[in-house]
């Protein structure tokens, strides 16, 4: 009696360790469902060769403008929720004015854009109704990326919507003294606290907006 009770020990974890072997492999086995997938999604790719950033900044002796070339963007997001996520990349080294004594001064002193190459706007939500053909009128709220430093930013915008295409613009302040930059303020000259910041865009769209 003894050696059966001793040898139903010995056989019951074998069974059991044969049993979670057998459901193990079962599992693997087993498909598995994919994430839910919301199709009201819209997502909207960059041209950056077809779009424009350019900025002004006032002084006391003149206005100054230029530009940054865009690097790349991507723009998800849900039309009902609002819901927002992607990037916007514009290299900080191509920004220039028209003056080289200016230009280099910008670069090395206040952007130091050979540390940070980039100026990134990162959405997180649109607020107001997006339209499944034509024009519209949001805020799209989201951190700005700038000199290493990250910055809650709302910029309004004017977009068109297409079957496949869209375009889109926008106007907005940059307050880059707030900001922690360097003034570029001289003995003769004084320079604006904030640029002002002017998006021509552009590119393709994948998914449909709700009407």
């Amino acid at each position: 009696m003894n050696r059966r009770v001793t040898a139903l020990r010995r056989v019951r974890p074998i069974l059991l360790f044969a049993l979670l072997a057998v459901a193990a492999r079962a599992l693997a086995q087993t498909p598995q469902a994919a994430p839910p997938v919301n199709s009201s999604d819209i997502t909207l790719n960059l041209d950056p060769a077809q779009s424009k950033l350019t900025w002004t900044l006032g002084s006391t002796l003149h206005t100054v403008h230029g530009k940054f070339n865009l690097k790349s963007g991507v723009l998800k997001f849900d039309p009902v929720s609002g819901r927002a996520s992607g990037e916007f990349t514009a290299y900080a080294t191509s920004g220039e004015s028209g003056n080289d004594g200016r230009d280099k001064k910008m670069h090395n002193e206040i952007l130091e854009s050979a540390r940070f190459p980039d100026i990134v706007f990162r959405p997180t939500k649109i607020d107001g109704k997006v339209s499944q053909a034509g024009a519209c009128d949001v805020q799209l709220l989201g951190k700005f990326l700038l000199h290493g430093s990250e910055h809650e930013i709302t910029v309004p915008v004017h977009a068109e919507l297409s079957a496949n295409h869209w375009k889109g613009s926008a106007k907005f302040s940059v307050p880059y003294i707030a900001w922690g930059l360097k003034s570029p303020n001289t003995f003769l000259l004084k320079a604006d606290p904030a640029v002002e910041i002017e998006l021509e865009l552009t590119g393709t769209l994948q998914g449909a907006a709700a009407p």
